[in-house]
């Protein structure tokens, strides 16, 4: 097949281009982040590599794991600390630093809490009820917009769970008013770029 060389014929269809400021994210079981969200990422994703050992060179081939770094996302905290506190319960919930009882709590307390792609078999796309094992890890969505608001892309998170929560650090020594923003890191299973 021949090469098109008429530029008529390469022009791209759309021309629009995607704005960083047109998303919205959502982490199911922690709603009270949503609205406060400021920034989000699509983790950078890399493929392993192998290399083969000549005499003369050695030759790269390509590797067969994938390597996802972590979701980061940064919020402003409310007034109230609720969204905070509650990303603050589900790390605590994790690490369980007084008792085991801290993780059973947590986990029987957000088994009932419905998540959007309950994930846990061989099947990535497999969706299942609640149970108290899933009741410790997350999904979460971020939709890219159009410049009218429209959803065009969704980022699907599987089975996340908070690793990080950055420190609130209050001054009396700001000479205007700069609300709290706390960046949070998670990881999770894998995710998947689906077009709407």
């Amino acid at each position: 097949m021949a090469t098109s060389t008429s530029p008529i014929s390469r022009q791209p269809d759309k021309l629009d281009y995607l704005s960083p400021t047109q998303f919205k994210f959502n982490i199911h079981q922690l709603p009270k982040v949503e609205f406060f969200t400021t920034a989000a990422n699509v983790p950078a994703i890399s493929l392993g590599d192998a290399v083969f050992p000549t005499p003369y060179k050695e030759i790269p081939m390509m590797g067969d794991t994938l390597s996802y770094e972590n979701l980061s996302i940064t919020f402003i905290v409310d007034e109230y600390l609720e969204n905070y506190i509650s990303l603050h319960e589900w790390m605590t919930a994790i690490g369980f630093p007084k008792s085991r009882k801290q993780f059973s709590d947590f986990r029987s307390a957000t088994a009932s809490t419905p998540i959007a792609t309950q994930g846990t078999s061989d099947d990535i796309g497999d969706t299942q009820l609640a149970t108290p094992v899933r009741g410790m890890f997350g999904d979460a969505i971020l939709t890219m917009l159009t410049n009218k608001n429209n959803p065009v892309v969704e980022v699907r998170f599987q089975d996340l769970y908070p690793v990080s929560l950055g420190a609130l650090d209050m001054t009396q020594t700001a000479t205007d008013v700069e609300y709290i923003s706390v960046t949070a890191d998670f990881t999770y299973k894998i995710y998947e770029i689906v077009t709407l």
